[in-house]
């Protein structure tokens, strides 16, 4: 049996990948506040949904990066290439600073969205590489944990950067933070051991990606956090509009969405306890299911108040529907990359671009649909979250806890300080 690679201790390795993570949620929630400044300069309706096409297009690329920096990492290891992709990640960002016109900062975005992709999937692959089973599962909802803290407090910063300062203040920010992530990963060894990579040879990353789309489990999971990542890009990039235009509480805006986030970030703290106390696939399972629930009571709100349910009872559906799905993520994913650890790069390039892509595609059905109610929000997010349980409770034949022939679960990981 080999070694395992060693990490930081667990709480500074947990925010570390969480900081990686927070990397693309950091760049859009940012961005939320400076709606209404967008539309102006850029000459768009008041009512215009346009600018959610810069979430769009940073998921666009955010999708298609993951499957350059995730196979060769692979090969090379994940340092190098997170640094690579931080480097991309600030080139979009200077470029959005100073973009010209709507067209161009919407292409900007999408080269901040590629090197967005680097931290988003290797962050993924390190924790794969360093834990397994049920303890990845929990390590995955702890760094989602601490990774929504972002939403939490970014459209408030946001909000204030704008009220001091031109909106496109906001793009600085990512970079600034960019670069602390490069000075704190330093601290992080690397997690793929030389045993462990793999060529770069065409014919070798062919072959790992097909191991990866004929590995029914790995499949079915990433369709179900794909669905999982429809409904919340459904509401990251229409949030703004429905409480402008829905509520009339666009002030407020930044306080509600922070208290969702908080809502979210519970959600994930409670998953991470609760799969080591009933398994992952108990977890995943019971959750697919209360999900639909959740999302039926919610659909059957809106439905039943003609699209515009008292704000509070909207906040409360939310509450209940939301953390549900997204705290099923980080267990979905750990459950799709149990099987294939052996390409853990290829596997996290493949589901993240599968999720993130599709994610923002369905997200986007969401957004155009809107008619000035919740409604098609609403029905939109209920078909999700059945097509999620499909793919959890049918689509995949069983839920593997472990599949790492490599190490023994119950051996500890190493760590450094």
């Amino acid at each position: 049996m080999r070694d395992r690679p060693a990490v930081p201790g667990t709480r500074e390795f947990v925010a570390i990948v969480a900081g990686c993570v927070a990397m693309a949620a950091l760049s859009i929630d940012l961005l939320l506040p400076a709606f209404p400044d967008i539309r102006q300069e850029f000459g768009l309706g008041a009512d215009s949904t346009e600018p959610a096409k810069l979430i769009t297009f940073f998921f666009l690329g955010l999708a298609f990066g993951q499957l350059v920096y995730g196979p060769l990492s692979d090969r090379f290891g994940r340092k190098p290439l997170l640094y690579t992709g931080l480097a991309v990640y600030v080139v979009g960002a200077l470029g959005a600073v100073f973009a010209p016109s709507f067209t161009a900062l919407l292409a900007c975005r999408f080269v901040w969205g590629l090197g967005a992709a680097a931290p988003r999937s290797l962050a993924i692959a390190m924790v794969r590489d360093s834990f397994d089973g049920d303890r990845m599962a929990r390590t995955m909802s702890h760094v989602m944990a601490t990774f929504i803290m972002v939403p939490v407090f970014a459209p408030a910063l946001g909000a204030i950067a704008i009220a001091v300062a031109p909106w496109r203040a906001v793009f600085w920010i990512p970079i600034v933070a960019a670069a602390a992530i490069v000075l704190w990963s330093l601290r992080l060894p690397e997690t793929l051991v030389p045993e462990r990579r793999r060529s770069a040879s065409p014919r070798a990353m062919l072959e790992a990606f097909r191991v990866v789309v004929t590995t029914r489990e790995t499949l079915a999971f990433g369709l179900a956090v794909t669905a999982f990542f429809g409904i919340m890009t459904g509401f990251v990039g229409g949030a703004e509009i429905i409480f402008k235009d829905v509520y009339g509480q666009e002030a407020l805006f930044p306080v509600l969405f922070g208290l969702i986030a908080c809502m979210l970030g519970a959600g994930n703290v409670i998953a991470g306890r609760l799969v080591m106390r009933v398994g992952l696939a108990r977890l995943v399972r019971l959750g697919a299911c209360y999900v639909v629930l959740a999302a039926v009571g919610f659909t059957v709100l809106v439905l039943a108040t003609d699209g515009r349910p008292p704000l509070w009872a909207f906040v409360v559906g939310l509450a209940l529907f939301l953390p549900g799905a997204m705290s099923l993520v980080p267990s979905c994913n750990t459950a799709a990359m149990a099987p294939v650890p052996h390409v853990a790069g290829m596997a996290a390039a493949v589901l993240g671009t599968l999720s993130t892509a599709g994610g923002a595609l369905l997200g986007a059905l969401v957004d155009e649909a809107f008619d000035g109610t919740v409604q098609p929000f609403a029905l939109w997010t209920l078909a999700f979250a059945i097509a999620a349980a499909i793919s959890i409770l049918v689509l995949a034949r069983h839920v593997p806890a472990t599949a790492d022939p490599m190490w023994a679960d119950d051996e500890p990981v190493a760590t450094v300080t």
